[in-house]
């Protein structure tokens, strides 16, 4: 990602992104809690990582849902979809268990 569509999505200049990645200034509070969230860490999690503490395990469904909190609707749509398609092929085979039982 440019350091444009960087800035923009957390609505700072691209010299802003520029001089954070060079060192020479660092995001304030509510910059570095937004970078966070797009990486899918929480604020503290994220500063752990700063001060070179191990980040804890997270299980995997804990990550996913942290995304899709970031996501834009359409992929979310797309998760949403998948998951009905998983419960009607789950309804159909339970269906067919049935029956031929």
């Amino acid at each position: 990602m440019s350091q444009r569509a960087f800035g923009k999505l957390l609505g700072v200049s691209a010299t802003a992104v520029q001089l954070w990645e060079k060192g020479v200034n660092v995001p304030d509070t509510e910059y570095l809690a937004k970078i966070a969230a797009r990486a899918g860490y929480t604020l503290q999690e994220l500063l752990s990582c700063l001060d070179g503490k191990p980040i804890q395990e997270t299980s995997d469904l804990s990550l996913i849902l942290r995304q899709i909190q970031h996501m834009p609707l359409s992929q979310v749509a797309q998760i949403v979809q998948a998951a009905a398609d998983r419960f009607a092929a789950v309804a159909e085979a339970s269906g067919d268990e049935a029956s031929a039982s």
